[in-house]
């Protein structure tokens, strides 16, 4: 790691989560990032023994909009930190009868709709192209949901989650195609947030809380922000107490090769021909594997 050598647990919270409780030994950390300024200051930690870094996704007074946030900064302030898991909470609007609000999805599969936001910390002299056919580490998710039982409502094992622009919800014939296209949740952060924590080498799950049908189903049903957020303070409690119950059981350090190797692998410029000054932006990420 570079900037410490033992790996942390990385929470990014969305709409509903701006903290964690029982973390002790905590510190704000702010950082200058190659991308600018994350969304706020990175909260470190202790809670069950290891090592933590929380990021409120949309600030500590939520005054940043899906498509103003700085992914990028995000994400590069996480593996700066030593993060090498990260838990993605997120309210989505169900696009499934069978997945009721209230109910938590552990995302496997994104579908990227996004138009104007930047989408990888790679470019400008240096090219790697990480694979993406499962954007979800498979050993996070599954451990997550052997732990299922915490939360007190039903998890769904699986599911694709439509990343869309936003801010504002979709039309009912938006929200009608997305379901012919196979998808079960919609929502407006995980793109391009998925995409980079694979460039940085990290294991990313997404905690998908469910706060409404969207507006798929009868105009009766609509959309309200009143009814998400009464249902979304359930479901982050859920949430919550998911990841404890991770922490508690989590092991010192992610074994996870196909997560952890994915820029490495995927480095086509000539490790000589770097420029200089990407090599230095890049440092938390090329550290492990260049000289």
């Amino acid at each position: 790691m570079s900037a410490t050598t033992e790996p942390a647990i990385g929470v990014i919270g969305g709409s509903g989560l701006y903290e964690l409780e029982g973390l002790e030994r905590v510190e704000r950390v702010r950082l200058e990032t190659p991308f600018g300024d994350p969304s706020d200051a990175f909260i470190t930690g202790e809670l069950a023994g290891r090592r933590m870094v929380f990021l409120p996704r949309h600030g500590a007074d939520h005054r940043l909009l899906p498509h103003e946030l700085n992914y990028r900064a995000n994400v590069w302030g996480m593996k700066k930190l030593g993060v090498d898991r990260l838990i993605s909470v997120s309210a989505v609007g169900s696009l499934r009868e069978e997945i009721e609000p209230g109910h938590l999805v552990l995302v496997d599969q994104f579908i990227d709709r996004t138009r104007h936001r930047p989408v990888t910390m790679f470019g400008d002299g240096v090219v790697v192209h990480v694979p993406l056919a499962d954007p979800v580490c498979s050993p996070l998710r599954t451990k997550l949901y052997e732990l299922r039982a915490v939360t007190d409502t039903t998890v769904h094992n699986g599911g694709t989650y439509l990343c869309m622009e936003g801010p504002q919800f979709s039309t009912r014939a938006e929200s009608l195609l997305y379901r012919q296209w196979g998808c079960h949740v919609i929502g407006m952060t995980n793109m391009p947030e998925a995409k980079l924590a694979r460039e940085a080498e990290i294991c990313y799950v997404t905690v998908a809380l469910a706060t409404d049908y969207d507006c798929w189903r009868a105009p009766d049903e609509d959309v309200s922000v009143e009814e998400i957020i009464a249902v979304l303070k359930a479901n982050v409690e859920r949430a919550k107490a998911l990841l404890k119950a991770y922490v508690e059981v989590a092991a010192p350090a992610s074994t996870c090769e196909m997560c952890g190797t994915a820029a490495e692998q995927g480095l086509m410029t000539p490790r000589d021909r770097i420029p200089p000054d990407r090599r230095r932006e890049l440092a938390p990420i090329f550290d492990r594997f260049l000289p």
